[in-house]
């Protein structure tokens, strides 16, 4: 007997889904008329490495001059979010990306703060800046990064981060002590693991850095007993679909482990990554996810669910965008 393929669920159905994203990268959400001078920027370049990516990141970021410019980036996140239903966002921001503002921290998340807010106050999506060390950083220099985010005792910064090219070596042990003070002071904790570092990226960023999320993790499916771990412990993996396709890092949608792993009950979310790079948003992440792997209405609630379990809110807004949740998947 065939097994009924459910059918794939509206637009409108998930654009009111309520959902989290918790893999939005600062960087790649810089629309190119964003120019000091107020003209257009070369466009971005066909994108297919994460060394590419990387490298037009720093092109991009290093024209972000002025206060204005970064509260403009924010408003458009926010926006974003809106549109796409997302009650919560948590984005990662490098401070090594943006040369105007990397020795000035504390004046980079007040320029982002303030529009946050006012979109808070309108109804839009709360939102949490993690703060991203570089992979080609060193002990100290992570360590200083950490001691000034602790310094500035932002609201708005809720959580550590680490991003960048592991080729060659993802040198986790380098970056545990800066992970083990934030973790001591309470700031959450996600890592970049298992899209340019093997299955070894993935088990490191969990015990080496107590990664309470893994950003990608996908390449944890090349060792079932990691697979395995990650499902018994709760891990999420907040995967970004459209970019592992753009960077190689899968051949195309249809082979990406993506299902396999929530099937695997390890638990996903569906995230954009550098959206405005991709030319997507998280509708249609969860709209290409539906199509290629068959989900229906209760595939889509679980990983949105898993989306709002992991985000780095505060406790009571998960439970109300929870509540929020069920009530729609219950409509």
């Amino acid at each position: 007997m065939m097994t009924a393929v459910p059918e794939a669920p509206e637009r409108a159905w998930i654009v009111g889904l309520p959902k989290a994203e918790v893999h939005l990268h600062l960087e790649g959400c810089i629309p190119t008329p964003i120019a000091d001078d107020g003209s257009e920027g070369p466009p971005a370049p066909t994108i297919t490495s994460l060394a590419e990516l990387l490298s037009h990141l720093d092109r991009s970021c290093g024209r972000i001059e002025r206060a204005e410019q970064l509260g403009e980036i924010a408003r458009l996140v926010s926006q974003r979010a809106h549109a796409a239903g997302a009650r919560h966002t948590d984005v990662i921001m490098n401070p090594s990306h943006w040369p105007h503002w990397r020795d000035r921290l504390g004046a980079m998340v007040d320029a982002l703060d303030g529009p946050f807010a006012e979109a808070e106050q309108d109804g839009g999506a709360t939102v949490g800046l993690c703060v991203s060390v570089s992979r080609t950083s060193s002990a100290a220099e992570a360590e200083e990064l950490v001691e000034l985010v602790l310094s500035l005792d932002h609201p708005r910064v809720v959580g550590l981060s680490i991003d960048g090219n592991e080729a060659g070596g993802s040198h986790n042990e380098r970056f545990a002590r800066a992970f083990a003070q934030a973790g001591r002071v309470g700031l959450h904790r996600c890592a970049h693991a298992g899209e340019s570092s093997g299955p070894e990226g993935v088990r490191e960023a969990v015990e080496l850095l107590g990664a309470e999320r893994i950003d990608h993790g996908i390449r944890c499916i090349e060792d079932p007993a990691l697979v395995e771990e990650l499902a018994r412990r709760g891990v999420p993996l907040d995967i970004c679909p459209t970019s592992n396709v753009v960077l190689g890092i899968v051949a195309d949608l249809a082979s990406h482990p993506l299902d396999a792993l929530r099937r695997a009950g390890v638990p996903v979310s569906l995230n954009t990554d550098d959206p405005l790079l991709y030319g997507i948003d998280l509708v249609g992440e969860y709209e290409r996810c539906a199509a290629t792997f068959g989900w229906g209405h209760a595939e889509l609630g679980q990983v949105a669910r898993t989306s709002i379990e992991s985000c780095f809110a505060d406790p009571d807004r998960r439970a109300q965008m929870l509540e929020e949740l069920d009530r729609h998947l219950a409509l």
